[in-house]
């Protein structure tokens, strides 16, 4: 567990002042380059869909359908991950492009983009890995830090892993329900009804299109290609839940256990404090960033989540350096050790304990409370 006694209010005030400069510098910067690139991404994502969607109209080959599905899915995972995610965060609200802006995206996932943008950006964002307030931290089924309370059905939480990761556009629908409310009977019925109502609506969308048009236009290719379909989903899914997974729950990565007096306090060079300890990376070359959405990038995601992902992997550099003046832990690794890591958490916290430490002390962002 890292400390943060040594940061003086000095400190964070200048931690502030250098994160809100380096944000103001980049925001300057944007410009015709950045355009281009998220417009060449789009291409790139659509020229693949119609790619893979033409390969599995011969579905029945096995090499078609081999290598239609896996052109399909890595449309998918670039659909969600470096356009879909990143365009709804409002990364590209600056060009003003009706087209590609946070208000108008409705990406191919069966998770409503309205209920996704408050679950995400709103709540995950204000409060990342508060207990008790982040939903994101244990996705409301799951046990990854010893400050949750332990029950017996986290005993089989490594399946419900599994599952959810199979699934987990489904997860991600049903996330800003917020299940706890609904388990405690303090949630607003109508407003739940009225959420779910707009799942349904978003689910059948999605069936509709993988899993009866496009195997229709197939013909006779009809089963092969709806199989196709369901597995490049199911791809997407897992991808896309490792990645996230990898960014907010290797063993380094820390929580926060705090009152509702601490968050009020809590000033700006605290907050990003908070999303330097609370957040993890991932090393890889460029062709693995993109197929994360950048998300590899998940510290320079949690500091700046509006800007555009493709500046991250620039910044990167000068938010390390940054951790290092100020001696604050700057969390990454390979695919594998992040992967791992956040594997055996999950069997680890399936079980009892581990003894909690000693709550946090305020200011929030000095007293981390565990490793998550």
């Amino acid at each position: 567990m890292a400390t943060t006694d040594h940061l003086t209010p000095a400190d964070y005030e200048a931690i502030a002042v250098e994160l809100d400069a380096l944000r103001e510098e980049i925001t300057a910067e944007l410009g015709d380059d950045d355009a281009a690139y998220i417009h060449k991404i789009i291409r790139l994502q659509r020229g693949l869909e119609i790619a893979g969607r033409a390969l599995l109209m011969a579905s029945s080959l096995p090499p078609a359908w081999i290598a239609g599905t896996a052109t399909l899915s890595v449309a998918k995972i670039l659909e969600n991950m470096e356009i879909g995610h990143n365009v709804m965060h409002g990364q590209w609200d600056w060009m003003r492009d009706p087209k590609i802006h946070s208000t108008t995206w409705e990406w191919d996932n069966v998770s409503p983009a309205e209920q996704w943008k408050h679950s995400h950006n709103f709540v995950h964002h204000t409060f990342t890995n508060v207990i008790g307030k982040d939903n994101d931290v244990g996705y409301g089924i799951l046990r990854v830090t010893p400050e949750q309370p332990w029950h017996p059905a986290n005993l089989p939480q490594p399946v419900y892993n599994a599952l959810l990761a199979m699934f987990f556009e489904y997860g991600v629908a049903l996330h800003d329900l917020e299940i706890d409310k609904i388990r405690e009977g303090t949630a607003d019925l109508e407003v739940t009804k009225a959420k779910l109502r707009a799942i349904g609506r978003k689910i059948r969308r999605q069936w509709g299109k993988d899993y009866l048009a496009f195997p229709l236009l197939s013909g006779p290719q009809f089963l092969t290609t709806l199989g196709a379909n369901f597995t490049a989903n199911i791809i997407r899914n897992v991808w896309a839940h490792s990645i996230i997974f990898c960014g907010h729950f290797p063993g380094e990565v820390e929580v926060f256990e705090v009152g509702e007096e601490q968050l009020e306090g809590e000033t700006k060079g605290e907050w990003y404090v908070r999303q330097l300890l609370g957040s993890a990376n991932i090393s890889g070359g460029r062709l693995f960033h993109l197929m994360t959405g950048n998300l590899s990038h998940q510290i320079e995601h949690h500091l700046f989540p509006d800007l555009p992902s493709n500046r991250y992997a620039e910044i990167a550099p000068r938010i390390r350096a940054l951790c290092e003046k100020y001696d604050l832990p700057y969390h990454t690794g390979p695919f594998t050790k992040q992967i791992g890591s956040t594997w055996k958490k999950i069997f680890r916290y399936a079980l009892p304990g581990p003894k909690v430490p000693a709550p946090a002390r305020a200011p929030l962002a000095k007293q981390p409370v565990a490793a998550a």
